[in-house]
């Protein structure tokens, strides 16, 4: 099984260590999983491209870097038609965040799951067995409104988590969606893209599904970099928009 892990990462140097070690783990207790890792730095002033390099032995890793800061729906667009580019049709891809809240222990279950016939497959706050540690309680509440707003708008069955960025995509799945709809699969709307891909994939008739996630805000290095307001407003205009196809 031969696995691409996308990492979108802006200014991540002190995280990065942590997560290439949980993933060079991954691959020694499991021979039968092959990983690949695409780190796009967008354009960091801590060296976390350096970083990358340094801490990449024992590990297939291509560190791409944008000239300018494209923010994180351009970079994780990147790093996924990279991803899409290199993969064959039956490998997954699974996209992460670089800050060490994502254990990539959970790689393993995703990818399970998408052998069992989904096509995407998120680790999700709100399924049965989710442990979410360092998240203040007034984000947990808008995370929990916006998912129930989301449930309500525009339904996915199997799907509470809508925004979490932790997933495992079937290869071929999202290369034909990528040929289909080209940069536009994409969302301009920052860390919004997360919710504007999936709802056009479950358009395009995705087999969808989650796990429970184990979030670890209290491991990561640096502090957040999510404007929440700004996301709140973009999410919700994406969401409309997929929803009555505006735009």
């Amino acid at each position: 099984m031969r696995i691409w892990v996308v990492l979108p990462a802006y200014n991540e140097a002190e995280n990065i260590p942590a997560i290439f070690t949980g993933l060079r783990r991954l691959g020694r207790d499991n021979y039968r999983l092959e990983l690949r890792v695409i780190l796009v730095d967008d354009c960091s002033s801590d060296g976390t491209s350096e970083v990358a390099k340094s801490n990449a032995s024992e590990l297939a890793v291509e560190v791409l870097r944008n000239e300018r800061n494209l923010g994180l729906d351009g970079t994780f667009m990147r790093g996924v038609r990279r991803a899409a580019e290199m993969a064959d049709d039956d490998d997954i891809i699974v996209c992460m965040d670089a800050d060490n809240t994502h254990l990539p222990s959970q790689i393993l279950r995703m990818a399970r799951n998408i052998e069992e016939g989904r096509d995407v497959v998120i680790a999700s706050r709100y399924q049965y067995g989710a442990v979410v540690r360092g998240v203040p309680r007034f984000r947990r509440f808008l995370s929990g409104g916006m998912s129930l707003v989301f449930r309500m708008v525009f339904p996915i069955p199997g799907v509470r988590d809508y925004s979490c960025g932790y997933r495992a995509y079937r290869a071929s799945f999202l290369k034909m969606a990528l040929r289909k709809h080209g940069e536009k699969l994409f969302s301009k709307g920052g860390f919004a893209c997360m919710v504007g891909i999936l709802l056009k994939l479950h358009k395009e008739d995705a087999v969808c599904g989650e796990v429970p996630i184990v979030l670890r805000y209290d491991q990561k290095e640096g502090q957040s970099k999510m404007p929440i307001a700004s996301t709140i407003l973009s999410t919700l205009g994406i969401l409309f928009r997929e929803r009555f196809n505006i735009g």
